[in-house]
């Protein structure tokens, strides 16, 4: 297959994009193309879309497929196996934030409660330990916030989304009462992120 230059440059850019976040560049490149394109795709179109060895496409595409952003499919034409992913970005979003928080957030809280769990932590300063705590506490608070996020339905996400922008509007003004400006709001919260 052979991509535009607009469908080209997204590929690419995506896949500097993932390198950046710590993720392949093929791994990154292959779900862009999958993606934009919107079709199912086999590992030989892939290689040829984007002119990289079998060896790497198949590895890549067990990657994505471990962070469950693409899935196996068979078309009744084709005995060869295709490879798909979301169309709704959202959708990959929310995936991509799980699995973060699973592979990264985790295991990070975990060895945190571990350390100030351990009589050990009580021969380190006050200090070391008010970090290790702060940290534990900004994980915990993310975590649960994201958790929430995630629960909401695209369209509402989106206006918290649109809504934080105008809170941080709302608290820089002087003597600004953040529950009496929501209330007089059209709507209250959620009507004032229309």
């Amino acid at each position: 297959m052979d991509l535009s230059p607009a469908l080209s440059r997204f590929v690419l850019h995506w896949g500097e994009m993932g390198a950046r976040w710590g993720v392949n560049r093929t791994v990154a490149q292959i779900h862009a193309l999958l993606y934009v394109t919107g079709r199912p795709m086999h590992a030989d179109e892939i290689c040829a879309t984007l002119a990289v060895a079998r060896s790497n496409v198949s590895t890549s595409l067990r990657e994505l497929e471990n962070w469950g952003l693409v899935r196996l499919v068979h078309l009744s034409d084709d005995r060869r196996d295709h490879y798909a992913t979301s169309t709704h970005v959202w959708e990959l979003m929310r995936t991509i934030v799980r699995e973060r928080q699973r592979r990264e957030i985790a295991p990070t809280l975990v060895v945190l409660r571990e350390l100030l769990g351990d009589p050990a932590m009580g021969r380190e300063s006050v200090a070391v330990k008010k970090r290790m705590e702060e940290t534990l506490e900004l994980l915990e608070t993310l975590t649960a916030w994201s958790e929430e996020m995630l629960k909401l339905d695209t369209a509402t996400l989106m206006k918290v989304l649109k809504l934080g922008a105008r809170i941080k509007k709302l608290l820089a003004k002087p003597g600004a009462s953040v529950s009496a400006k929501a209330h007089s709001a059209p709507g209250g919260w959620l009507g004032s992120a229309r």
